[in-house]
């Protein structure tokens, strides 16, 4: 049998399953364990409702149970969605209480906050709101008024996957997140992408900071490291949403920015293009020679620069034509396409760009590259 259209979206005429959360799956074996507490007796599928109210069913891998207490393992489900904690088995531990309260908690694999900025105070257990809410009504609902109950979610191998994912930039030890506020995973979702770089610096502006460094990804991130000798404390990973971030920077209230990255990525923000993946937008080589035109270079050089896959092909040619002053160009406009989408807003923000090539090395800033240094060493 078929499963419905619903279940699947299409992203660049690909038909991907859709998956369902962290959250949903801890709501679905905490369900299904006091379900067993009451039947005395192991279930063998576990209907809830996800976060949005889509009804899931859930096969249950593992379950034990007394009179008293009942533990229940479901696989997380993520779909066709590039997701770490896929396949990893959910564990709720439900243990009856002598009155009406019910509890709920994180185990083993489940991270903890350890700093200002997210949804739960430091000290919680990285169960966000939305499946914090349901899992408690998910087990009250099973048990009625009458009965109360402490509820563990855990996670074996929680906090090896944690690793691979943003816990450890935000902040949360030991294990990974029940996250989910749909209950459902979209594959290829850029949205909780987003939502992660914001809470990483709304965690920044919590401890203090008015001023933060962005880089594309972990070619800035060490540029900055290594050739700038600036630590990385202040530093956040933006990715491709470039214009998304930047409005995040001014409505979170920061004043100061530096933004470093590769040439690839950083000359479409030269041109105007904020969301740099080359599924939205590829204009390097139109970029790149519309500045050399404008220096007056000759007709044969702008023909084989536009003629270049990779922009580290193109520095070669410009480098041996003795056009180096295109970079100074591309960086000062990188600083005034983002001044420009910043400038209608408050507050404003004194934005400073590095460019470099992982080929060459630095290119060019919008200042002297170790007056920037001594600002943000």
């Amino acid at each position: 049998m078929s499963e419905p259209e619903d279940n699947f979206v299409y992203y660049n005429g690909r038909k991907l399953r859709k998956g369902y959360t962290t959250g949903t799956t801890a709501t679905a074996a905490s369900v299904a364990a006091a379900q067993a507490i009451l039947d005395q007796k192991a279930p063998a599928v576990v209907k809830v409702n996800a976060a949005n109210g889509t009804p899931v069913q859930f096969d249950v891998q593992e379950c034990s149970f007394d009179r008293h207490h009942a533990s229940v393992a479901i696989q997380k489900d993520g779909g066709d969605d590039q997701d770490a904690t896929d396949g990893m088995l959910i564990y709720s531990t439900v243990t009856l209480r002598d009155d009406h309260t019910i509890t709920l908690d994180g185990g083993e694999g489940i991270g903890r906050v350890t700093q200002d900025g997210l949804a739960n105070k430091p000290g919680m257990p990285a169960i966000n709101p939305t499946p914090y809410k349901l899992i408690q009504e998910g087990v009250r609902h099973v048990l009625g008024s009458e009965k109360g109950a402490d509820i563990v979610i855990s996670a074996p191998e929680g906090e090896r996957v944690a690793k691979l994912t943003y816990n450890p930039k935000l902040g949360i030890v030991g294990g990974i997140s029940i996250l989910g506020t749909s209950g459902i995973v979209t594959p290829m979702s850029e949205e909780s992408w987003k939502h992660s770089i914001s809470i990483e610096m709304n965690i920044h502006r919590k401890r203090g900071d008015t001023t933060l460094i962005l880089t594309p990804g972990n070619y800035g991130e060490d540029f900055l490291k290594d050739e700038m000798h600036i630590s990385v404390d202040k530093q956040v990973q933006m990715s491709n949403f470039v214009g998304y971030v930047l409005k995040e920077v001014q409505r979170l209230g920061f004043t100061k920015l530096l933004i470093v990255g590769d040439l690839g990525k950083m000359i479409k923000v030269a041109g105007g293009i904020f969301s740099t993946h080359s599924k939205d937008a590829d204009a390097r080589a139109e970029i790149m020679v519309a500045n050399l035109a404008l220096m007056g270079a000759p007709l044969d050089l702008m023909k084989n620069v536009y003629g270049c896959l990779t922009t580290i092909a193109m520095i070669k040619l410009i480098n041996e034509a003795g056009y180096q002053d295109v970079y100074q160009m591309i960086v000062d406009k990188i600083k005034g396409r983002a001044d420009k989408l910043l400038a209608h807003k408050e507050p404003k923000i004194d934005i400073d760009a590095v460019i470099f090539s992982r080929d060459t090395g630095f290119l060019a800033a919008t200042k002297p590259l170790r007056e920037i240094e001594a600002d943000w060493q």
